[in-house]
């Protein structure tokens, strides 16, 4: 790539970047299409005041265009005064570095807010110039915070090729686990409790019985979602983000812009009791996959939380084709509903030698762990034991 007919530009809201040529480079034809990388999505997140500076959230999204002034790629980036709404824990670094002198806050961060999925960083469409956009990308990114005296860069949940250019380049990595149920051909919810052993399958049937008595599920997408249906789900949420995280990151206004924005993209999964809605799970729905990422309730009711978030967001991947469902992060419970362990990664650079050098060692031995981890587990899925 010649540098001179390249520009970098940094800004701090994504409104002011066309839609059309943000989604341009970050969901090409060709690729997978990832709505939590669309334009629609994380300006929302800005507009609505769920991430912004006043949130801890500074955004100083990395733009490289031509000399004729088109977007060739972009990366989304934030500084960040804490680590809150990020699902990849850094907080003992922070603690550790403090604690000795240093200063950890601002970090800047390479992800989607609150969103814990693997996912493109660095969004360059295919073609000859894409490994040097990429490189262009992250050098602003290192050069940002050396300039500003910065203590580190992260970048979080990367896919496996983009990980391993990030470690070439010298970042550190770090993996986790998630679990992620895979469509393996299925036409129906049976076919693939066919493939689960026997014990297995009676008691995820139990648990779907018991979970739907007396109880009818509602999947609302597309034009058929209504503010009265984010109203409700808005209870839901704020219930439970309050006493599972403190403070809930969206405000009703996110809600509002993403049903206006990409409604086909949003699936609302509510629990109904006698025309009322007791539960709900939010979903955004991908080329290949759904994501399960909100879900709450305001009346406890045993196995209600597998049946809305996990069961039913099988039987909607099922009948629309779709090969994967990513219900979150964490949660080893899921192993014993058929969804599977995989790894996440990350990785990140810090400035401090000394920090560095503690936080490789520790990375290197929570790596080991982390293998370990996948391995027993992958020995103890719900799944028919094969020669």
């Amino acid at each position: 790539m010649d540098d001179t007919a390249f520009r970098i530009e940094i800004v701090t809201a994504l409104a002011d970047v066309d839609a059309d040529e943000w989604n341009a480079v970050a969901n090409p034809p060709g690729l997978r299409r990832d709505p939590f990388l669309s334009w629609e999505f994380l300006e929302a997140l800005e507009s609505s005041g769920a991430a912004t500076p006043a949130t801890g959230w500074m955004p100083h999204h990395v733009l490289v265009r031509d000399a004729n002034e088109r977007l060739r790629g972009a990366m989304p980036l934030y500084g960040k005064t804490h680590s809150r709404g990020e699902f990849v824990f850094d907080h003992s670094w922070a603690d550790a570095f403090e604690r000795a002198g240093g200063a950890y806050y601002p970090k800047l961060l390479g992800a989607v807010p609150f969103t814990p999925v693997t996912g493109r960083r660095r969004l360059v469409p295919p073609g000859p110039d894409q490994a040097a956009i990429e490189s262009s990308l992250l050098d602003t990114a290192l050069r940002l915070a050396q300039q500003n005296h910065i203590s580190s860069v992260h970048v979080n949940f990367v896919e496996e090729d983009e990980a391993d250019a990030l470690v070439r380049a010298g970042l550190l990595l770090r993996t986790d686990q998630q679990f992620h149920w895979i469509n393996n051909g299925y036409e129906t919810f049976d076919d693939f409790l066919a493939q689960l052993s026997s014990a297995k399958r009676k008691n995820l049937r139990k648990e779907r019985a018991k979970a739907q008595d007396g109880l009818s599920f509602l999947h609302v997408t597309g034009s058929d979602i209504t503010e009265d249906h984010l109203d409700r789900f808005y209870e839901f949420y704020i219930d439970t983000g309050s006493r599972k995280w403190g403070s809930p990151y969206l405000t009703r206004e996110t809600f509002s812009l993403l049903r206006e924005r990409m409604a086909d993209d949003l699936l609302f999964i509510f629990a109904m009791e006698d025309g009322d809605a007791i539960a709900g799970a939010m979903n955004l729905i991908g080329s290949d996959t759904l994501y399960g990422r909100y879900w709450g309730t305001l009346t406890e009711r045993p196995m209600l939380h597998f049946e809305t978030c996990y069961y039913q967001a099988i039987d909607f991947a099922i009948a629309n084709g779709l090969s994967t469902v990513e219900a979150g992060a964490q949660g080893g419970h899921k192993l014993a509903r058929g969804y599977v362990p995989v790894t996440t990664r990350s990785a990140h650079w810090i400035a401090h030698p000394g920090l560095r050098d503690a936080v490789a060692d520790y990375l290197h031995r929570e790596r080991i762990a982390v293998e370990h981890d996948l391995d027993y587990l992958n020995e103890r899925t719900p799944f028919k034991k094969t020669e």
